[in-house]
């Protein structure tokens, strides 16, 4: 399975990474989303060079052209609510043909000094995923059990031909889940692998809860686990 880094080599991307982890532009929502969504728009470039390619021909007003082009339509981009949606709009950007799929699956924690996780997978609607390229979009990869719940939810809906993970910081240990959870020749994308996870399973260094510096804190769910990853 191709795991990348893309903290591993120079780009545009860790501009927007600095910005994402300094606490002061944290301040700014906006700031703080817009660069989550250019982080999805850079993403989904490189993930389309992987994409399977036809000639088509466009006339122009003075000849024709052979183009090389992708069939958007074959797409389906997946997102993890509610921290995924502006990364997920980034890709909508690229991929702006593309088929959409939503699943609520969060974490919550089961003790009090919050250092046991589990996963509560509650809603998801998508298309069929039969046949097609499949791209599921999640910020955070910290313990990998939303993701290893989105991807389990998404393949009842058929088996896709190609599967891409991405994510914008991901800990060693999530990238570890979610490999036991796809085919061997999925990718994983991440534009940035930290060092691991701290007791409350954040991601370290990392930038904090996405989710609440997108959209604002959340009163804490105390409904019944569904199920535990």
């Amino acid at each position: 399975m191709r795991v990348v880094n893309f903290a591993e080599s120079n780009s545009i991307l860790n501009h927007y990474m600095a910005e994402l982890r300094d606490k002061n532009y944290q301040k700014n929502r906006l700031t703080f989303r817009h660069n989550v969504e250019r982080i999805g728009e850079v993403m989904a470039y490189e993930v389309s060079k992987t994409l399977e390619y036809k000639a088509k021909t466009v006339k122009t007003p003075l000849g024709t052209l052979d183009i090389p082009l992708m069939k958007q339509e074959d797409i389906v981009v997946a997102t993890v609510l509610r921290a995924g949606l502006p990364f997920h709009q980034g890709f909508l950007n690229v991929f702006d043909r593309a088929d959409n799929a939503f699943v609520s699956a969060f974490r919550m924690y089961l003790n009090r000094e919050h250092t046991e996780v589990g996963i509560h997978a509650e809603y998801i609607a998508t298309p069929s995923v039969k046949g097609r390229t499949l791209i599921i979009v999640d910020p955070m990869l910290a313990t990998g059990g939303s993701m290893a719940a989105a991807i389990e939810a998404l393949f009842q809906a058929g088996k896709p031909k190609t599967i891409h993970v991405c994510c914008v910081i991901a800990a060693p240990e999530g990238i570890e889940v979610v490999k036991k959870a796809l085919p061997d020749d999925a990718t994983i994308w991440c534009a940035a692998i930290d060092e691991g996870m701290n007791e409350q399973k954040y991601i370290v260094p990392g930038f904090g809860d996405c989710g609440d510096l997108c959209y604002g804190e959340k009163q804490q769910s105390f409904r019944k686990i569904a199920d535990k990853k």
